[in-house]
């Protein structure tokens, strides 16, 4: 089973994050890493491999420091990776974005599944597979926390607040998954030395025939109007408790309409 895993190089969330004078992300201001929600999608395409036979490929977009995201993916155990370079690529939006992946996915040869995260941790939109899945012509199942391969179907469980629910496709499928449903492993030392051996392809938007003003900030569906920084927090309401402490806390809640 050939399995390709879609995955972003994100800003730290830890970091202190800004925008540039276009209201895209400042990636220079902060570091980058594989986005976290990523890691469970290979972490899973990995289990389905090492269960059979075949091979994990990973694709990512982005500047030259997308690589890290490709790195770490290989070092986790995947195969090979993919990445899409191109200057002209800066600014897309989800549209885009979904645009240029499908086209690597076509690129790649015979995909039997296609894995994403449930989101980015950036711009956590959550749309991406589902417009890759329309581009590429296949099912998409997505919220996966549980996943089976088995005789040509994918099929997973997506748990609701009240309920859980077992949706099947056919495949080749493309498939996002939650944090639940598995705990990714780390690299281990011979993982890490073994990726630097990993064969690693850098495409252009030329080598995947797509158009240049079909991606990038002017062709956005969507974009930033204005941002700005997020207050400081307050100082929490100090109660010294005597006596009366359980009841200062139920009129502080009931103050704030949380009892």
């Amino acid at each position: 089973m050939n399995i390709v895993v879609c995955v972003k190089y994100v800003p730290d969330a830890q970091g202190d994050r800004g925008f540039e004078s276009d209201r895209t992300t400042d990636r220079e201001g902060v570091d980058g890493l594989l986005s976290e929600l990523d890691e469970y999608a290979v972490e899973e395409a990995l289990k389905i491999v090492e269960a059979g036979e075949g091979e994990v490929t990973v694709l990512t977009m982005g500047p030259d420091d997308a690589a890290t995201a490709i790195k770490k993916s290989l070092q986790m155990g995947a195969h090979q990776g993919v990445h899409v370079l191109d200057e002209a690529i800066a600014g897309s939006d989800a549209v885009a974005t979904s645009l240029v992946l499908a086209e690597a996915v076509k690129k790649c040869g015979d995909v039997d599944l296609v894995l994403t995260g449930l989101a980015s941790t950036d711009g956590v939109m959550s749309v991406v597979p589902a417009m890759l899945a329309e581009r590429l012509g296949l099912p998409q199942v997505t919220f996966a926390s549980e996943l089976t391969v088995e005789g040509g179907h994918v099929r997973i469980r997506r748990d609701n607040e009240s309920f859980s629910e077992t949706v099947e496709a056919d495949l080749p499928a493309v498939v996002s998954v939650t944090d639940q449903i598995n705990e990714p492993r780390y690299p281990s030392f011979k993982g890490i030395m073994a990726a630097k051996k990993k064969p690693v392809q850098t495409w252009s938007l030329a080598d995947l025939g797509v158009d240049p003003s079909q991606v990038g900030l002017d062709a956005a569906w969507a974009r930033v109007e204005e941002t700005q920084a997020r207050p400081p927090r307050e100082a929490g309401e100090v109660v010294t408790d005597e006596g009366q402490g359980g009841e200062a806390l139920a009129d502080f809640l009931a103050g704030r309409r949380l009892a």
